[in-house]
Parts: C-alpha cells; structure tokens; sequence
C-alpha cells in the first residue's frame, strides 16, 4: 500500500508541479515571453480546446451551408434536384410507353400486320353469343313496379330534355357498292368501295389527321384519330386536300378518289376503321350503298 501511495503522490507531484515556459530571443536571450505551467494545467486546457474545436465543428456541419463543400455530403438544393428529376425520369418513362403503344397501334394500321387470333380481343364486335331463355327475358314484379313509378314521374316532366341515345355516329365517307368486304381470316381489315375517279372523300368524324402521305403499296393514304379511341383510314386516293397535324370537322372533304399503290386494282377507296389498337367491320356502323 505504501508504494501505490508514493507512486500517486509523485503522480500528483508531476501534475501539479510548477513548470515555466520562457521565450527568448536567440541572439541576445533576452526574456520575450514567459508563462507559468502545470501539466495538470496544460491538460485542462487541451482538453477544452479539444471540446470547442468538437463543438464547432459539429455546428458548422449542421447548421451551416458550409457544409456542402465537404466531399461525400450532399446539398439540400441537389436533392431536391435529384428528386424532381427522378419524378421527370418516372413522367418520361410513362410517356414513352403510352408513345409506343401508339406508335405500335399505328404500325397495325399501315401494315395490316395484325394476327385473326388476337381480332377477338376487339370490345366493339362480340367474339362468341349468349344465349338468354325467354324467361330471363320476362320483367320481375318488382321491375314491372318501377317501371310504373318511372312512367308516373316522367308523364308530368315538363322540364327533361331529350337525350340522344348514340352517344356516337359515323358519317358515311362515300357512297357506292361494296367491291371486296371486311375479311378478317384473309387480313383485309377495310372496306372497298368502287367510285369514279375523283369522287370527294369526307371524315367520318371530327379528328385530327396523324398522317397524310403517299406509300408504295397503298397510294395517298389519309390516317385521322378521333375521340374514344377510334381511328379511320383512307386508302389509295388520288389526292389529299388536308396535311398532318390538320384538325377536321364530320364531313369534311379529306382527299379524292383515286388509284394509287401497288395493290390497288382500280379506282377505289380502302376505307378502315380501327378502335383501342383493333380492326372493326365499318359496315356495322356505317351504310356505303
């Protein structure tokens, strides 16, 4: 025990032992600057300067723009950066799907490359029928009672306006007799209609014109897309009187009959209509003779 004693006491003997730093000059030794010391002192003392360098350093990092000069730590300015162009790039990538699918929908239109397995697909035209028994038909009691409460109410409306009940209707874009009928199985996905050269060839509804241009196969070939989905296309004419990008009215005159292209056979109009990336028959919807 007496020699742990003696071992703090010379512990505490050097620690607290007063020790002078002198500063001279080394030509004439002379005192320039001297200071008192203990190594206790010295110890304190380092000990703070060490906290306070922590302290500030910790304070410059978190609270001061400073810190974005630091190598590895980011900016809030290029995060913000970052996250809008990670919603852009998201946006982007979206756009480009929807661009493809219709630029894919478009390529089916040109080329006709379409297979019959996939025709069945189409919303518009049933692939299969039901078949309903003439009880299923039958209205209940209880749809027999609404109806007379309905019939009540509306009797003495005087204020319902009428209400169309085809939400949509294609204009006829000419008239004359069917050459060649839509044909799924041998892929002529179109209507052909014999005329005479030059016949006026109107819109069967308002749209806008996707494409207006002459192909080797089909001539003068008019694309217009219209509202829900529907597309029409108009082969082998003469002439166009309307460019892409044109926006044109039901019933506006798009091009002239006539018989361009390879595959034409004589003066014609290919006429097809398309809805959601799928052919239809336009003959259910529109009467050519």
């Amino acid at each position: 025990m007496s020699e742990k004693r003696l071992k703090r006491k010379k512990i505490k003997k050097k620690l607290f032992a007063k020790n002078r730093l002198v500063i001279l000059n080394e030509d004439t030794f002379e005192e320039i600057f001297s200071l008192r010391l203990t190594l206790m002192n010295v110890f304190v003392v380092a000990t703070i300067g060490a906290l306070f360098i922590i302290f500030i350093t910790t304070y410059i990092i978190a609270f001061t723009p400073l810190r974005e000069f630091i190598p590895g730590y980011a900016s809030s300015q290029l995060k913000r950066d970052a996250t809008e162009l990670a919603l852009k790039s998201d946006s982007l990538t979206i756009a480009l799907k929807k661009n493809d699918l219709y630029i894919q929908s478009i390529k089916k239109v040109l080329t006709g490359d379409l297979e019959y397995a996939t025709f069945n697909k189409d919303s518009i035209v049933a692939a299969t029928s039901l078949l309903v028994s003439e009880d299923d038909l039958k209205p209940s009691k209880a749809d027999l009672k609404l109806r007379d409460e309905v019939e009540r109410e509306d009797k003495y409306n005087l204020f319902e306006k009428a209400k169309p009940k085809v939400s949509t209707v294609l204009f006829p874009p000419v008239k004359g007799l069917i050459t060649e009928k839509f044909n799924p199985k041998e892929k002529h996905y179109a209507v052909d209609v014999a005329l005479a050269r030059n016949t006026p060839i109107k819109a069967i509804l308002s749209g806008r014109v996707i494409f207006a241009d002459w192909t080797p196969n089909t001539g003068n070939v008019v694309i217009i897309r219209h509202n829900n989905g529907f597309i029409s296309v108009y082969k082998h004419a003469a002439s166009m009187t309307v460019a892409q990008n044109d926006v044109i009215r039901t019933g506006e005159v798009i091009a002239l009959a006539g018989s361009t292209g390879q595959e034409s056979t004589g003066v014609h109009l290919h006429f097809e209509l398309w809805k959601d990336g799928y052919p239809i028959d336009p003959s259910i919807f529109i009467e050519f003779e």
